[in-house]
């Protein structure tokens, strides 16, 4: 029976099949599955860093197809251009004027492949896409599909013929994740069983773009209560208190975390967010976001857990 504190039946289910449908697909991997998902609800974008072969690019096309978007998929390279991303206009002899070709940033799913390979130039060009859901070319505004959800990946910056992406471009996305390579039993089924690429073309739609907006309008009806605001703003306060970091949390990332934390307690069930909730996103949305102060000796992503485990629970 459902309660007062939980979602609808229905809406549980259809969490539960996407989430089904998508561990079958990327192997031993559910908490990095459920973040993706957690990501597209929230109506952010999500950066993926890792090393090549670790099945970034078939995370991105499997939540594509089973939440029935259209996909589109650019390879980032040095000589890209930002007009290869929004397209160009063409002139047609028989209609004696231009035509707009749109480019395959005109995609409800965009995956940015090893984004931080192309100049600092062409990573700008997603920017106004990204943040307005829009791009200006030749100076005419045109506005992109609904849902439009990227998903970057990125190489480490340690491998030769990358481009750190500015901060600017880090704050558009949502939340950071990485695959790491799979456990032994995984990675025995990998190798067993059958191709993804095999798999993937067979993978069928389990929710429509619809579908997708209903669910992400339910997020927007997800509460939450005072203590827990408490709570979020002594995270986001202790984050600019130069003891963890050199520079702290916008209040831009602050309502980008708050929409992430509804979503990962829409997936959980509930009608409104626990701490755990905010516990669970936090580092994946607050991390790639800020620098450790110079004498802390950890890397982003360590220095934010140490953090969180520091700030008392409400």
């Amino acid at each position: 029976m459902t309660t007062a504190t939980s979602v609808s039946p229905q809406i549980t289910e259809k969490i539960q099949a996407v989430l089904r449908q998508l561990n079958g697909v990327i192997a031993g991997k559910p908490a990095q599955v459920q973040d993706s998902v957690v990501c597209l609800l929230a109506g952010g974008h999500l950066l993926i860093e890792d090393v090549p072969g670790v099945g970034k690019t078939t995370l991105a096309q499997a939540l594509a197809r089973t939440f029935g978007l259209a996909f589109s998929r650019v390879q980032f390279t040095a000589d890209l251009m930002p007009s290869d991303l929004s397209g160009v206009s063409v002139y047609d002899r028989a209609s004696e004027r231009f035509t707009f070709h749109p480019g395959p940033v005109f995609s409800q799913v965009l995956l940015a492949d090893e984004i931080n390979r192309a100049s600092p130039k062409t990573q700008s060009a997603l920017l106004e896409a990204m943040e307005e859901k829009q791009v200006s070319v030749e100076g005419e505004t045109r506005p992109l599909p609904s849902p439009f959800f990227v998903i970057a990946t990125q190489n480490p910056l340690e491998q030769l013929g990358t481009y750190a992406l500015p901060e600017s471009q880090l704050d558009r996305f949502l939340m950071r994740i990485s695959l790491g390579y799979p456990d032994r039993a995984a990675e025995r089924a990998l190798l067993a069983g059958q191709s993804r690429r095999e798999m993937l073309e067979t993978l069928p739609p389990v929710l429509s773009a619809a579908d997708l907006a209903a669910l992400q309008a339910a997020v927007d009806q997800v509460h939450v209560a005072d203590p827990l605001l408490d709570y979020v703003q002594e995270l986001i306060a202790a984050t600019r208190s130069g003891q963890w970091f050199a520079q702290g949390l916008s209040p831009r990332a602050g309502i980008a975390l708050m929409r992430a934390a509804r979503a990962q307690a829409l997936i959980e069930g509930r009608n409104y967010v626990a701490p755990d909730d905010v516990q669970a996103i936090f580092p994946q949305c607050a991390a790639h976001r800020m620098t450790p102060a110079s004498a802390a000796g950890r890397g982003a992503l360590e220095q934010t857990q140490a953090m969180l485990e520091a700030v008392p629970l409400p």
